[in-house]
């Protein structure tokens, strides 16, 4: 308490820089006898850190266990699980053509110079050495190709079994000919893509043909027996007026049609997409040519032109 008279003095209060630690041994840094610490931390200080990331982990792990869980009772091995309409690739199959460049710096165009061995010329021999190889060599399938059976028009396989393809139908489309790219003569091959459980819907009336079928192809189903109408037709042709007339004549091997046998799809193992192989004949050179393909089912959708292609494929071929 202040007396009358007296005067209040403020405390001084002076300022103390800390000073630096003396610097530890290796043994200290460990072990500090003195402070009770292992590398810095008491008992308690590593009790609470491992507690904290124990935590930490288990409830990460659980996170990720849920989401996996989650996941993987929506695949399936054999069959996914959501299907055709269901799915993002829906019941519309597209068709495709081999070869395709696979180098990005290649034109999307198969253009090569026929006669004698030349780098254009291999370089799709060998897009379609690969593309054949299991077509050629069953024993690097699943199974080894051992449940491959052959099946006759309207035939379907033995459960577990699937229909062979037969590459000696594929006609002069072969490696020994070098797919005709050594001649004039080129060949590319059609395939499906594949969806599970998806079947065509086939054009086997011959009253029921759409009047946009190109007429060979009509001349074509008109002249098979009836019990061999039930396939799915492919027609190839020249885009433009001036395509048509430099395309010359396609040749089909086997034929102009799948079978029914190789339907629907069910991700049996060794299964191999069926594929129908098209020759250029007469087709005239140093001009490019731009070929439409297209699918021919009551249930596959058409649509041409560059941009939300259905139904059917563009390529275009040059033979100097």
């Amino acid at each position: 308490m202040v007396k009358h008279g007296e005067k209040k003095v403020d405390k001084e209060y002076v300022f103390v820089f800390p000073q630096k630690p003396e610097p530890k041994t290796w043994r200290q840094i460990i072990w500090d006898e003195e402070e009770r610490k292992f590398f810095g931390r008491t008992k308690q200080s590593w009790f609470y850190l491992f507690l904290f990331y124990g935590v930490y982990f288990i409830i990460l792990f659980a996170v990720f266990w849920g989401c996996m869980e989650g996941l993987f009772r929506t695949v399936n091995d054999q069959y996914p699980y959501y299907q055709q309409a269901d799915s993002l690739i829906g019941v519309n199959p597209g068709l495709g053509v081999r070869p395709l460049p696979q180098n990005p710096k290649k034109p999307a165009i198969i253009h090569f110079k026929p006669g004698g061995y030349n780098a254009e010329s291999d370089y799709w021999v060998t897009q379609l050495n690969e593309f054949l190889q299991p077509y050629y060599n069953t024993s690097i399938l699943p199974g080894e190709g051992k449940n491959h059976v052959k099946c006759e028009h309207g035939m379907q396989p033995p459960p577990e079994s699937v229909c062979s393809v037969d590459t000696k139908q594929f006609g002069p489309c072969n490696p020994d000919n070098k797919y005709g790219y050594n001649s004039t003569q080129p060949c590319v091959f059609l395939k499906l893509n594949r969806i599970y459980g998806w079947e065509p819907v086939y054009y086997d009336d011959v009253n029921e043909l759409p009047e946009n079928m190109p007429h060979d192809l009509v001349e074509y189903i008109k002249s098979l027996p009836v019990e061999d109408r039930k396939q799915l037709w492919v027609s190839c042709n020249g885009v433009y007026p001036a395509d048509q007339e430099a395309v010359g004549i396609f040749r089909y091997y086997p034929s102009r049609g799948i079978p029914s046998s190789f339907y629907p799809y069910t991700n049996t193992k060794g299964y191999l997409s069926p594929l129908i192989a098209i020759q250029f004949t007469k087709s005239k050179r140093k001009q490019n040519m731009f070929v439409e393909c297209r699918a021919w089912a009551k249930n596959i959708k058409y649509h041409g032109g560059s941009r939300l292609r259905m139904g059917s494929v563009l390529f275009s071929m040059l033979i100097e």
